[in-house]
């Protein structure tokens, strides 16, 4: 079994917002793995959640995650933020400060 390097299992893929952590070679953010976690999932129920990835990948991106709680965690807000603004606005709803 070849070794891998950890730093290599996350890369950050430009987005129109700035660039995105995800998983190298995946299109598989690390707040979307995030997001599983912190809804109580184990790493083992998130693998299954995302079955074309390995588990030392859902752990690379938790570790991700722990080092960069931050960032992680802004992505996600902004994300939901994002997702109420849409909702309110599909269902015509005035945003109110």
């Amino acid at each position: 079994m070849a070794t891998v390097d950890i730093g290599t299992m996350i890369w950050h893929m430009p987005t129109e917002t700035g660039p995105r952590a995800c998983i190298a070679g995946t299109g598989t953010s690390v707040k979307c793995v995030a997001s599983w976690y912190k809804m109580g999932k184990t790493p083992e129920e998130i693998l299954v959640k995302y079955e074309h990835l390995t588990l030392a990948q859902i752990y690379a991106a938790l570790a991700y995650y722990h080092a960069n709680r931050d960032e992680i965690e802004a992505a996600i807000e902004n994300d939901e933020r994002a997702e109420r603004e849409g909702a309110a606005a599909s269902t015509g709803q005035r945003k109110t400060a």
